[in-house]
């Protein structure tokens, strides 16, 4: 197998696998496949689930598209890419829970490659992580989501989580907010500098963080699904929801790379809630639990 066959297969192996993870933590519904080709060349898979037990909303996409031209999202990233022809296989996730009380959740990994199909090209990537967007803070969910991704970082020479962690930080800021869009993770623009790390070995680093979201995400949703709540928690997510909203459609680079590659927009915008709600100049009650969430949002050392 190729490099870009294998990088493809194991994201379609991981989209296997954490949807059945999924479907069991749900209980009542399932994923339904919804399959689109891009006019440019390649396509995907978007696994979607609604109004479910635990999940309003969820989705899990893989795709894998090429083209004769770099976009320009992407070229500007990485200078040295502009007009050549590319390669970009990943896995995308977004989850939206039901409970105000289980916190969103988000993951990609990614391969770039840049040149000609069928050659050994020098330019080459991977790219993605892991964030966690709560409407109610628990430091016990935050710390262990945190330490889970810190220990994956340490199995692997090449990752470091401190840096991996200020990256998410810097990306998941809502700018015009002047906060985070949650309590952050891991992020990585490439985990190698192109083309000079270890193939192999950045492949192996995808491949845990795709296994490692079940051991990351799963327990908190056990801890968390089952707590009561009312039209007051609700409408915090809700309003919460508006500012995930925000961010994706003004700062999302995943969105940008989708739309200018004429890709899907269904599975472009597969990572919008169901349902969000916005206030003029809404601020919680000082002292509220809602008011606590405002405090984390800003960049915390959580291990």
């Amino acid at each position: 197998m190729t490099r870009r066959e294998r990088a493809y297969a194991l994201m379609q192996a991981g989209q296997v696998d954490l949807v059945g993870a999924f479907e069991k933590a749900d209980s009542k519904a399932t994923f339904q496949p919804y399959t689109w080709e891009r006019p440019g060349g390649g396509g995907g898979t978007a696994m979607t689930l609604t109004d479910g037990g635990v999940f309003e909303k969820a989705g899990v996409n893989v795709s894998a598209v090429h083209g004769a031209r770099v976009p320009d999202s992407l070229a500007g990233a990485h200078p040295g890419t502009e007009g050549k022809p590319f390669f970009a296989t990943g896995i995308s996730m977004v989850l939206h829970p039901q409970n105000p009380y289980v916190p969103a959740f988000h993951a990609n990994y990614r391969y770039f490659e840049i040149g000609e199909e069928g050659e050994q090209n020098d330019i080459w990537w991977f790219g993605g992580g892991a964030d966690m967007t709560p409407s109610y803070a628990f430091e016990e969910d935050i710390g262990h989501f945190h330490k889970t991704l810190k220990n994956q970082c340490e199995r692997h020479s090449q990752a470091d989580y401190k840096t991996m962690k200020e990256t998410c930080d810097k990306y998941f800021y809502i700018k015009h907010r002047s906060e985070m869009r949650g309590v952050g993770g891991i992020f990585f623009d490439a985990l190698s500098k192109p083309g000079t790390g270890d193939w192999e070995a950045d492949l192996a680093f995808q491949k845990d963080g795709i296994e490692t979201i079940r051991e990351a995400y799963l327990p908190i949703i056990e801890r968390r699904k089952n707590v009561s709540y009312g039209e007051r928690e609700k409408e915090w997510q809700l309003y919460r929801r508006g500012r995930y909203v925000e961010f994706n459609l003004v700062y999302d680079r995943g969105t940008l790379f989708g739309l200018q590659t004429s890709g899907n927009i269904e599975a472009i915008l597969m990572s919008l809630p169901p349902y969000a709600h916005w206030a003029f100049n809404h601020s919680p009650e000082p002292g509220s639990d809602e008011a606590k969430l405002l405090e984390v949002l800003q960049p915390r050392d959580w291990v």
